[in-house]
């Protein structure tokens, strides 16, 4: 088992390793005073890890209940969120009582926010079961839900208490779930870690699971303490994901967010001129994953006006310029749409 410790506004654990879903009680434990513990997970992964997370809390003292909701990115809205806010009512969970958020990145985007605005702020635990959850969305605080007019346009800062990666838990993934989380392990080696980058180029999808995991995560914890609120050096990590998103709500969501942000950074590439797009583009379509879309720029364009990194009049792009470097862009929204063109 790995540790990766974040100290940010809240000091926490990230830990990662085999058969460390059956410790959920004993780590739950360790922070302190709790009497009732809400699972909150959705349809997919519960069926697989609800009773393994249920027993191993209540064997600790816990009281546990679980709130399950339809799998998929369209349940991340509104009314989920003010249904699960009104669970917790009903159950009368407290202040001293925890969430647990078993799943993947909308399991962990949309309980962390119910966990910052429940009596203004409960703690919780992300257990991440996807690839794509461990490596990023379980670390660093944000939460949100998504609007019509947007993806993650709600939400809140908000650190866990604990973060647990049972590495076992991706053995059930798809192949294809599995290499939407590639798209953001590969994200991790442009923007800073040329080694990890050439690691990954040499195995493909055999890349060994817990060490690139941890480096992600190290990474993930080092901009997250140098800038939790994403107001500088944070932004590096939307690399790929103004344009993903406009391809993501195009596509009604039809197009997974991993896969999006695949397409967003070779459009990055390519439009930046990037020495290494070659490299970029290769190790993409090495994974599996796409690198064009068929959607236009205007299509795009009209998408990614709503991004919430946009300021004003200007959205901040992230350009790579070569493996491991990236520079934040501050692009005016009128040469946005021609910046996309160049790179399709």
């Amino acid at each position: 088992m790995n540790t990766v410790t974040v100290n940010a506004s809240k000091k926490y654990d990230i830990l990662i390793g085999s058969g460390l879903l059956s410790t959920l009680g004993a780590e739950a434990k360790k922070l302190g005073k709790a009497q009732k513990v809400c699972i909150v997970s959705e349809s997919t992964v519960f069926p697989l890890y609800g009773n393994v997370a249920a027993e191993s809390l209540k064997t600790a003292g816990f009281d546990v209940i679980s709130y399950v909701f339809p799998a998929g990115e369209e349940s991340k809205n509104g009314n989920t969120f003010l249904s699960l806010l009104n669970f917790l009512a009903e159950n009368k969970l407290t202040r001293s009582d925890m969430l647990v958020a078993l799943g993947g990145g909308v399991v962990g985007d949309l309980a962390g926010f119910a966990a910052a605005s429940y009596l203004r702020g409960i703690r919780f635990i992300q257990v991440p079961t996807t690839l794509l959850a461990a490596v990023d969305s379980s670390v660093g605080g944000k939460t949100a839900i998504d609007l019509p007019a947007g993806k993650n346009l709600a939400g809140a800062f908000c650190q866990p208490s604990l973060v647990l990666c049972d590495t076992d838990t991706l053995n059930s993934l798809s192949e294809d779930i599995f290499r939407d989380g590639c798209a953001e392990v590969i994200k991790y080696g442009t923007l800073y870690d040329p080694a990890l980058f050439a690691h990954l180029e040499e195995k493909g999808l055999n890349f060994d699971r817990e060490a690139v995991i941890t480096r992600c995560v190290e990474l993930k914890r080092d901009v997250v303490m140098e800038d939790e609120f994403d107001t500088g050096a944070r932004m590096k990590l939307n690399l790929g994901h103004t344009i993903g998103h406009g391809v993501e709500a195009k596509s009604h969501f039809g197009i997974s967010h991993g896969k999006a942000v695949a397409i967003g950074m070779a459009i990055v590439s390519r439009a930046s001129g990037c020495g290494d797009t070659g490299k970029i583009i290769g190790i993409l379509e090495k994974f599996g994953l796409p690198t064009n879309t068929e959607y236009s720029a205007d299509d795009l364009y009209s998408y990614t006006l709503s991004d919430k990194k946009r300021s004003g009049g200007t959205v901040n792009l992230i350009i790579p310029k070569a493996i491991g470097h990236c520079e934040i862009v501050p692009t005016p929204v009128e040469n946005l749409r021609s910046f996309i063109e160049a790179g399709l």
